[in-house]
């Protein structure tokens, strides 16, 4: 929020400069953004009275104008604006003035006409930033006056950002009652007393959603007259709020909102049919804003409407039909509170953001209707003129928000500060703050008051007692850790061990969003249910991912479309698995690869990666376990991986996991440019390891026997290493496949397998009669197992 300096001292004035109140609201949790001066470092500019404006002798565009600057005799200006005319006053810089940048005023020549000052527009008072013509100011202005004393420019325009709970700060009147509580200072409200009923009209309305607005305040003015200028005073504060000046009625409503935060609207009373009635949209209605957009409105929308249909989107805007224009002459003025869960989000849904919705999403104060009400009507009689009739209320008391009472406990306050504050202080503090006390023996019953919609539990009493008493005086303390560390169980292997183990091979760590676009799940797990988010951030962010490669693949695609095209990428997350009506999360563990094996050099042409570069990346994490047998790799299928390049993991009998070469059409479909390999594997699944036991090394000799067998090539070569390890027994030490071979002078469908056997004993040297009859068993039960020969 943007607001005056000179504005909210009107209603609360510390001995502070403006740096200090900027460094005290920032330090109350209020941060300012920015503090900057509402005009330019000027001076020698007065009020003028153009008198005359003839047209240059020698230029089309110049005009020679006569201007009273309260002076004895009218000096003549050259003027190239296109407004300036007779009987206007505006800013005019004398000679001798200084204009912002240095710019200094001297007596000139314009195309043979002597020139005796400057005629001036917002921009070269530093006003703004740009400006169509001279600035007029209001025809009571007095001729002759300091401009800077005049507009009241010697005052800064401050910006607070405020994060959401704050929105009782919304306005001068919540930012005045914080600026009093931090420096026990006076708060001057402007009154709102009620204001005279001069006639008795009133116009019939009803609230069919109660509970999304529980009270609407009405009020008929008519005879009001639009010609009239919004004064000057006005406009200059909602100018240094950055808010544009529309119409005299517009100026007061938006006036009315940044003062006291209660944001309104004016209809037209005589555009108005039959009745007002606040309800939820008809699915489907249309309804013209008063920005010119049309809009479709969905049935969980409140809206303002009447006979014709709606006439505005509750606490966002109005409608263009029913809006205020330099024809209207009839008022019907509305203040209402609206459900802050009714309003919130419904602005962004179509594409809106107003200072309306703002305030209502936050919530606004539900007492504070009636006040607005009587002191928006106050200012428009005042400004335009006309007369007012009774105040019309729609209450629905039962849906009103309850104020809680909480309780706010002694210890409770000095466990969370670190320190004892004295009762007594306590007890102001909170006084100050506008809540309702009652003492207790263990401490109090504190009820906030109707504006603090943030305040609902002990934590957020002890939040603003902290604030107020000022966080540079609470205790610097160490924390106390007490207690013993959580037990680890050594079996289990920390989440950064795998992380480390896929870095050292030349991974990098990717963090993706838990949330993935629909068409992801589609193609990576068509069969596994996706849960969709209510209120998601964007259309391509709707889905809670099933399978971490959904943002392993989007990573890629950015990188590969920014010619990044050797990519070993790795993610650790959380998979959201969908199973009835019950959501289960899955910690699992991803990778992905593409591009050469290893950067481009002089040695030669790198070749691609294939299935067994990314296999082996996972046989090193399954590795870290002190287990591998325990875990195997078996032909396999899955929607988005290759049909001939795919392999299940599993650990015994169960599936853990995935590796293989991404599915051609998903490949197409992701607009990937080349081959992707993958996997990914469930990580609680493969972080039990084994302990490590100690084995007193062998000082005998390791005997080593290498076989090759021919085999269907349709057998793993996984399977004979298994039934050898089961056969051999404990003399086994080592067994290592080194080569399979197809072709040549072996018959069609078979495939040859090699492997190397190390034997060894622990209290002897093995000797032929020991070695053979255990090789010769081995050998036997792959022939009975797979009908394997012993390749010559």
């Amino acid at each position: 929020m943007r607001f005056s300096e000179k504005w909210l001292r009107d209603w609360v004035n510390p001995k502070l400069g403006t740096e200090e109140l900027v460094a005290q609201i920032t330090m109350a949790g209020l941060e300012v953004d920015s503090v900057e001066k509402v005009a330019g470092e000027f001076s020698g500019v007065v009020v003028a009275e153009i008198i005359s404006a003839e047209p240059h002798p020698d230029a089309s565009k110049l005009q020679v104008c006569k201007v009273d600057a309260g002076e004895a005799e009218p000096l003549q200006i050259v003027c190239g604006a296109a407004n300036a005319r007779p009987g206007i006053k505006i800013p005019c810089a004398k000679i001798g003035a200084v204009l912002p940048g240095d710019f200094k005023i001297k007596q000139a020549k314009l195309r043979g006409v002597e020139s005796f000052g400057m005629l001036c527009a917002e921009q070269e008072l530093g006003m703004a930033e740009s400006s169509d013509g001279l600035m007029e100011l209001p025809l009571d202005a007095p001729v002759g006056a300091n401009i800077r004393d005049y507009l009241a420019l010697d005052d800064a325009a401050i910006e607070v950002d405020l994060t959401p709970n704050r929105g009782d700060c919304l306005g001068i009147a919540g930012l005045a009652r914080e600026v009093g509580v931090l420096n026990r200072a006076e708060v001057t409200q402007v009154p709102c007393p009620q204001v005279k009923q001069t006639i008795n009209d009133t116009f019939p309305v009803s609230v069919e959603a109660k509970a999304q607005c529980p009270r609407y305040v009405g009020r008929v003015v008519r005879g009001v007259d639009l010609t009239r200028p919004t004064p000057v005073w006005m406009l200059e504060r909602l100018r240094r709020s950055d808010i544009r000046s529309i119409d005299p009625v517009v100026d007061v409503t938006n006036y009315v909102l940044l003062e006291l935060g209660q944001p309104m609207h004016a209809f037209d009373l005589n555009n108005l049919q039959g009745s007002i009635c606040v309800r939820l949209a008809n699915d489907g209605e249309k309804l013209t804003l008063l920005d010119g957009q049309e809009i479709s409105l969905n049935a969980e929308t409140l809206v303002i409407a009447d006979q014709s249909g709606p006439l505005a989107m509750a606490g966002v805007m109005g409608g263009e039909a029913s809006g205020v224009n330099a024809a209207t002459k009839d008022l019907f003025l509305e203040s209402a509170f609206f459900d802050p869960i009714a309003i919130a989000g419904k602005a962004r849904s179509y594409g809106l953001h107003t200072d309306s919705s703002h305030r209502f999403e936050r919530g606004v104060d539900f007492e504070l209707q009636h006040n607005a009400i009587e002191r928006a009507t106050a200012l428009l009689l005042d400004i335009v003129g006309g007369s007012a009739g009774p105040l019309i209320e729609v209450l629905s008391a039962e849906d009103l928000p309850h104020l809680p009472s909480i309780q706010l406990r002694r210890d409770r306050i000095k466990r969370v500060l670190g320190c004892d504050i004295p009762d007594i202080e306590v007890e102001d503090i909170m006084g100050r703050l506008g809540m309702d006390i009652v003492t207790t023996s263990s401490g109090w019953h504190i009820v906030p008051p109707s504006y603090r919609f943030d305040i609902r539990l002990e934590v957020d009493l002890i939040e603003e007692l902290g604030r107020i008493y000022g966080y540079n005086k609470l205790p610097t303390t160490r924390p106390i850790l007490e207690g013993i560390a959580p037990k680890r169980e050594e079996v289990v292997i920390a989440g950064d061990r795998f992380k480390e183990v896929l870095v050292d091979r030349g991974y990098q760590e990717v963090i993706t969003y838990s949330f993935v676009d629909k068409k992801y799940i589609e193609l990576l797990t068509p069969d596994q249910p996706s849960v969709r988010l209510a209120n998601p951030i964007s259309a391509d962010m709707s889905e809670m991912r099933t399978t971490l490669w959904a943002g392993l693949l989007k990573t890629a695609s950015y990188n590969l479309n920014r010619q990044q095209d050797r990519l070993r990428l790795f993610e650790t997350g959380l998979n959201f698995i969908k199973a009835g009506t019950e959501l289960r999360q899955e910690a699992h563990i991803g990778g992905l690869i593409c591009g050469g094996v290893a950067e481009e050099s002089w040695f030669g042409k790198v070749r691609s990666v294939d299935f067994y570069d990314i296999k082996a990346d996972v046989e090193a994490l399954l590795a870290l376990s002190g287990g591998t047998n325990t875990y195997t790799f078996e032909a396999g299928e899955h929607k988005a991986l290759h049909p001939g390049q795919t392999a299940v993991v599993k650990c015994g009998d169960k599936v853990i996991g995935h590796v293989g070469a991404l599915h051609p059409s998903v490949q197409k479909e992701l607009d990937i440019s080349q081959k992707v390999f993958l996997f990914e594997l469930v990580l609680p699944e493969i972080r039990r390891g084994s302990l490590p036991q100690f084995k007193e090394l062998s000082k005998y000799p390791e005997v080593r026997r290498d076989f090759a067998v021919i085999v269907d090539e349709n057998i793993p070569a996984q399977a004979i290493l298994k039934n050898v390890y089961e056969t051999a027994g404990s003399l086994l030490t080592s067994l290592v496949l080194f080569d399979v071979y197809q072709g040549g002078n072996l018959e069609a469908g078979k495939k040859s397998i090699a492997f190397g056997i190390t034997l060894q004993d622990s209290v002897r040297t093995l000797q032929d009669e020991d070695i053979n009859p255990l090789l010769e068993k081995v050998v036997s039960s792959l022939k009975e197992t797979f009908n394997v020969t012993l390749r010559e």
